[in-house]
């Protein structure tokens, strides 16, 4: 086999054989030269920039040439905390080509998170945009390791801009075999502090064949549009990896994702495939109820980043007459790795493993779960992270043996289809029973009154955890008692007696990650 290949065998997950010289950057970036889509534009942006295969390929080469000269060696670190544009894809791709590992961070952080992450990755080098310099430059004052180099994406004097133009175009891929270390993503810190997690060479083209293209069908005539922005795994493979495996194209939205400019971008750039979460879609339906934007370019839609409603989702399919394919993935297996699929949708349910992939549902005694019994969901596969950064407890806890620990609460219905509970450590033992807060929240989303709702526990006059609601109303009315009522009876009568919420709290927003993710253990404190 030559250099920097890959093959797939025939069928849905069909094994991948990969090069024993294999840097990532040569399937994704370079093959397409030679395979004729020089010419071909792989990047639109929203405010009009376009990018071709033949350009990106020559800016990855001259990014990563302008890298090595800054002194920054091979198994380095770059943190990157850029906007979705085509800088984000010159630099993550050239770090790789030239050997040197890129990380790039949520752009929605603040100077301490950027603090903590400057210090825990002991990075050669920070690459900003402008728009984030008021939150990095205060942490890189603060932070006691010091990058050898900063740089600005653009702007005055020395920029990466001005050291790429200057760089040369031509690049070597590194030496590299598809289980050395590639790139990081620091999980969202849904449940306490980011932990960088490692991934391989091989991991994106793992997600990109068994998800991108044996899941959900992605094609080379494919434009592809994420919502969900770059800088975490689930952008990553929707708005960079897919496109770039496939030979298709991607639509990029630099700003903060908001209903009116996604659906924008959706009428005005025509994208095939998009990806949100439900926290937007949600958002959507609401803008929607007055406007009607041209969807018809759109084959599927998909969610992840939280468990979607099966409100939400019919809702959705009414309003537009698109299916939204929900699955679930993490930081940790880098994309989705249980999924609904265009021919098999159940909604309420995250549907079945991802070819390629394993999983099992195990008690609290470690024993497989009885099938319609919750239990912690375990899975396996070829993209899973190798370790977290210096932190040798959370791997031995999380990454057993080849199985990784979700930290999610599912179990599987009589189908065989995986039915999220929760996170496991979002559960709550109401009257001694497991109750899942997801389960209420979706009861109360499915109230013509409620925009989002968050369910966590809380500690009643006798110290015993009860179910208490967080509230999003979808547009101002009394929040008194009179809807508590309603609410409170509206849960009543769809889900077991002991499960609805003692407590109603009626709020602006609700504590997220980039991803949407309800960060459950904020409303706790």
């Amino acid at each position: 086999m030559a250099e920097h290949v890959v093959e797939v065998a025939p069928g849905k997950g069909g094994a991948l054989t990969f090069s024993d010289n294999f840097n990532v950057a040569v399937p994704f970036i370079d093959r397409h030269l030679t395979e004729g889509r020089a010419d071909k534009v792989v990047i639109r942006t929203s405010d009009g920039e376009a990018v071709t295969y033949g350009v990106l390929a020559e800016r990855v080469n001259r990014c990563g040439n302008a890298l090595k000269d800054l002194g920054i060696g091979a198994g380095e670190r770059v943190l990157i905390i850029v906007k979705d544009c085509p800088a984000f894809f010159y630099t993550f791709w050239g770090a790789i080509k030239a050997g040197i590992v890129p990380v790039p961070l949520n752009t929605l952080l603040v100077a301490k998170d950027y603090e903590f992450m400057i210090e825990n990755s002991e990075c050669a080098a920070v690459v900003y945009s402008p728009e984030f310099a008021a939150q990095v430059e205060p942490a890189l004052a603060a932070a006691s390791h010091k990058p050898e180099r900063t740089l600005l994406t653009e702007g005055d004097g020395e920029t990466l801009a001005s050291l790429v133009a200057a760089a040369s175009p031509e690049l070597d891929p590194a030496p590299a075999t598809a289980g050395d270390d590639c790139f990081w993503l620091y999980s969202s810190g849904s449940t306490g502090r980011p932990k960088g997690a490692v991934h391989a060479h091989r991991d994106m083209v793992v997600t990109s064949q068994y998800y991108g293209v044996d899941t959900l069908g992605v094609r080379e005539d494919d434009v592809c549009f994420s919502a969900a922005k770059l800088f975490f795994a689930y952008g990553l493979g929707n708005g960079m990896t897919f496109p770039l495996w496939t030979g298709g194209s991607c639509v990029l939205l630099a700003g903060r994702p908001m209903p009116d400019n996604t659906l924008e971008v959706v009428e005005t750039f025509k994208p095939t495939l998009y990806f949100g979460v439900p926290t937007l879609y949600a958002a959507q339906l609401q803008y929607l109820e007055s406007a009607s934007p041209d969807l018809s370019s759109v084959r599927y839609c998909v969610s992840a980043g939280e468990a979607l409603p099966a409100d939400i989702f019919r809702r959705w399919q009414d309003t537009t007459g698109l299916t939204i394919l929900d699955g679930i993935g993490s930081t940790e297996a880098l994309h989705i790795f249980i999924s609904n699929s265009p021919d098999d949708v159940t909604p309420g349910t995250s549907g079945r493993e991802v070819p390629g992939y394993d999983a099992k549902i195990l008690s609290e005694d470690g024993a497989p779960a009885p099938q319609g019994e919750s239990g912690t969901l375990f899975i396996r596969g070829g993209s899973t992270a190798k370790y977290y950064w210096r932190n040798e407890a959370k791997t031995q806890e999380t990454m057993v043996d080849d199985w990784l620990n979700t930290g999610d609460t599912y179990l599987q219905d009589e189908n065989g289809r995986f039915v999220y509970c929760g996170r496991s450590d979002d559960m709550l033992k109401v009257g001694g029973i497991w109750c899942s807060p997801f389960e209420i929240e979706g009861k109360l989303i499915e109230h013509p009154k409620v925009l989002e709702a968050a369910v966590v526990g809380r500690a009643d006059d006798d110290e015993l955890i009860k179910p208490e609601a967080w509230i999003i109303l979808k547009e101002a009315v009394d929040a008194g008692e009179a809807l508590e009522q309603e609410l409170l009876e509206h849960c009543k009568t769809g889900l077991a007696k002991y499960k609805y919420p003692r407590w109603f709290n009626f709020v602006d927003e609700l504590p997220k990650t980039a991803t949407g993710k309800i960060q459950r253990f904020k409303l706790r404190q």
